[in-house]
């Protein structure tokens, strides 16, 4: 178990990223916050010791990334909706900032993954594929499709 001092580190460090990750998988942020609070119970738990703080950063990552996939497939979910898809509203974002992330939302997820990736943490398409147990190769055609879409969506919505 992890030592006070080293969890409140982490979370100083990854908090942001963690919960932007979550967000962008879980698209509202009840159970973003739930996925958080289990991530960092998961690395107060773990006993890995990270090479590196990127080690640790990419654990972070593929951690959620993982738990958001669980909540997503669990049957309590599945059976849900969203405030924001009853009423159609989310009062935490302004309309253009819900455009680009209901844009961001609505591409397939082997593009979200990497435009979050690259775009949101700065990682490039090889630090990806590392991270993500993919080739590179895949990496820069998800982000060039990605990027596309992105682009026909968000322009859609800009000139629509």
């Amino acid at each position: 178990m992890r030592s006070e001092s080293e969890v409140n580190s982490a979370i100083e460090r990854y908090s942001d990223m963690v919960l932007r990750l979550c967000m962008v998988h879980l698209k509202n942020s009840a159970d973003a916050e739930d996925v958080f609070q289990n991530v960092f119970l998961k690395y107060t738990l773990c006993p890995t010791c990270f090479e590196s703080e990127e080690h640790e950063k990419a654990w972070f990552i593929r951690v959620t990334i993982n738990a958001c996939k669980d909540l997503l497939k669990s049957f309590f979910h599945s059976r849900t909706i969203t405030m924001e898809e009853l009423t159609g509203y989310a009062p935490e974002a302004t309309p253009d900032q819900f455009a680009v992330m209901e844009a961001l939302w609505s591409l397939p997820k082997q593009y979200r993954d990497v435009i979050y990736l690259h775009y949101y943490e700065g990682y490039t398409a090889p630090e990806i594929a590392g991270i993500l147990n993919r080739n590179p190769n895949t990496i820069y055609t998800h982000l060039t499709r990605g990027k596309e879409l992105l682009k026909e969506l968000i322009g859609g919505v800009q000139n629509g």
